[in-house]
Order: C-alpha cells, then structure tokens, then sequence
C-alpha cells in the first residue's frame, strides 16, 4: 500500500474547514492512519520546504505555514499520491478542475488550502518530518477492507 501525505494548511484551519475536507477524504475512500494538529515553527518549514530555500517566494511559504496550525495526515491507499494529487487540484485554484479541493476552497496560489506529496520519495521525507512512526496507526481495517475480505474481492 502507497503512502502519502498531505497537510490542510492554515487558511483551511482558520476558515472551520477541518471537518469537511477530512470528510471529504475520507468519502473518497482514502485511509487516515496518522493525524494531528501542529503549529509549524520555522525549523519544520524550512525542512518542509527545502527545495524551494532560496527562491523569491520562500520566505512567504515559511510566512504562511508558520501563521497558524495546520492539520498534518497519512493517508494510505492504492495510487494515493497521484490520486490525491488529482483530487486535490492544480496548485495554482484558478486552473484547479471544478468539483477539486483547490477549486472549491482556496482563490489564489500562495494560499492554496491544502498540500499533497507530489513523490513516494517526497511522501517518506514529509511523513517523516511530521510524524514518528509509533505515531502511525496502520494495522486496522476499514469496513471496506473488511468487507472485501468477506465476499472475497
């Protein structure tokens, strides 16, 4: 199973959409199996955005992440990255397809309402910066799960 993870960023946390998006997700189908609520510092930021230190838009991404929590998730599923990714949208909300997260919910890049791994090499490196792995919960099963095992599939 493919592991990623994504973060509802502060605008999403300040706005009260917690509940929606997580319901979202999890109507989706997509697994939760780590989530908290954390108050990126700079240290985490700079870690979280390290391809970008440098570039004239750093110091806003450290800005924005750092203004108020964010919710950090696992999410695990087949093809969750790529999945998510899509379900999520484009970065940028204006070319985000209508019905996505970024369409529906955010209005410009820079604050952008939530992000997603882009990598299974990106998912291991963000997973664990925000997370130990006792703070993963992956032995249990959905009812899904449960029930595809029942009839079989």
């Amino acid at each position: 199973m493919e592991r990623t993870f994504i973060a509802l960023k502060p605008d999403i946390v300040r706005r009260g959409l917690i509940g929606e998006i997580t319901k979202k997700l999890e109507n989706k189908g997509y697994k939760i199996i780590a989530m908290k609520m954390i108050h990126v510092n700079e240290d985490i930021a700079s870690q979280h955005y390290a391809e970008h230190v440098g570039k004239p838009f750093y110091p806003g991404l450290v800005k924005f992440i750092t203004n108020a929590p964010i919710i950090a998730m696992v999410l695990q599923g087949e093809n969750v990255i790529e999945s998510v990714r899509k379900f999520f949208g484009k970065t940028n909300p204006q070319d985000a397809e209508d019905g996505s997260i970024r369409s529906d919910y955010a209005q410009i890049t820079r604050y952008n309402s939530v992000h997603a791994s882009d990598s299974p090499q990106s998912a291991e490196r963000e997973i664990a910066i925000y997370f130990k792995p006792e703070e993963i919960c992956e032995n249990w099963k959905t009812t899904y799960e449960i029930m595809s095992e029942e009839i079989g599939e």
